[in-house]
C-alpha cells in the first residue's frame, strides 16, 4: 500500500509586493515597478519575479539598500526624556524612570543607551534587541548630537581644538562637529556632534576645553532628530528613520 502523498502548497507566504504595500513603501503597482527595476533586495537577493511570496515574520527586505520593517510587531520610538528622568525602566529608590512613561505598553522595550538625569533630549526605545545592541555597540560608530548651554562667548579656537582631539583621563576624544549657534553676553549655546558612548563624555569634552556645561540636549541619534516634540512625549519613528538606524548598524 503506498504511502498518501502529501503536496507542499506552491503559495506559501505574501506576495512581496503585498507586503511592501502594507509596509507603506508604495502602492502594490509602484512596488511591483520597484521589483521590476531591481530595486528590491530580499534575503540579499535581487528579486526580479513578479509572483515572488515572502514570510514577513522571517524576510529580511531592502528597498534601494534600505532596511524596510514589515513585521507588525516591532516596535521604533522616541522619547524626548525629561531632566530629573533616570535612564531605567525601574528604580528601586522611587526615583522617575523612562518606566514611568511606558508602563501602559504591552511590548518589552530597551532602551538604546543612556542619558545621565541631569541630561535631557532624545532617547530610542524598541523591542528590537538585535537593532538596541548593535545601536549601543561603540563598533558601529552612529552618530549623536547635542546642543549644550556653556559659558560665553566661545573662541573660535575652542571649535578647532575639539575636532584635532582632547585628552582626557580615559584616553583622546574628539568631537566629529562642533558650532556655536548662539552667544549673548556670558552665555553660548554650542552644538557638538560625536560618536563616542563613553560617560559623561560631552560633559567632560567641554569641561576639559573651558567651557563647563550648564544644560544639555541630546537632540539626534543619526538620522533620527529630536525636532520640537515635547519633553516626556513619545512618538513613532517614520519608516525613513527606522530604516536609516537598521542601515547604519548593517541590518
Amino acid at each position: 500500500m503506498s504511502e498518501p502523498h502529501t503536496r507542499t502548497p506552491p503559495d506559501d507566504g505574501v506576495r512581496l509586493q503585498k507586503v511592501l504595500a502594507k509596509a507603506g513603501v508604495a502602492s502594490r503597482r509602484a512596488a511591483e515597478e520597484l521589483i521590476a527595476e531591481g530595486r528590491v533586495e530580499v534575503d540579499g537577493k535581487v528579486v526580479s519575479e513578479m509572483g515572488r511570496r515572502v514570510d514577513p515574520e522571517t524576510a529580511v527586505i531592502h528597498v534601494d539598500g534600505v532596511r524596510v520593517i514589515v513585521r507588525d510587531d516591532l516596535v521604533h520610538l522616541a522619547f524626548n526624556k525629561p531632566r530629573g528622568v533616570h535612564s531605567t525602566m525601574s528604580d528601586d529608590r522611587g526615583r522617575p524612570s523612562i518606566g514611568d512613561y511606558v508602563r501602559s505598553r504591552k511590548e518589552r522595550l530597551f532602551h538604546v543607551g543612556r542619558l545621565d538625569a541631569d541630561t535631557e533630549g532624545l532617547l530610542l526605545l524598541t523591542n528590537d534587541g538585535e537593532l538596541a545592541h548593535r545601536l549601543m555597540h561603540p563598533s558601529y560608530d552612529v552618530a549623536k548630537t547635542y546642543l549644550a548651554e556653556v559659558p560665553g562667548p566661545v573662541p573660535r579656537e575652542v571649535g578647532r581644538l575639539l575636532r584635532s582631539g582632547v585628552e582626557l583621563e580615559d584616553g583622546p576624544a574628539k568631537a566629529d562637529a562642533f558650532r556655536v549657534v548662539d552667544s549673548v553676553g556670558g552665555k553660548a549655546m554650542v552644538e557638538i556632534t560625536l560618536h563616542e558612548g563613553r560617560k559623561h563624555i560631552v560633559r567632560r569634552l567641554l569641561a576639559e576645553v573651558g567651557h563647563p556645561v550648564r544644560r544639555l540636549v541630546r537632540t539626534a541619534v543619526g538620522e533620527v532628530r529630536l525636532g520640537n516634540q515635547r519633553p516626556g512625549s513619545l512618538r513613532a519613528l517614520t519608516r525613513d528613520e527606522v530604516g536609516s538606524l537598521y542601515t547604519a548598524v548593517g541590518l
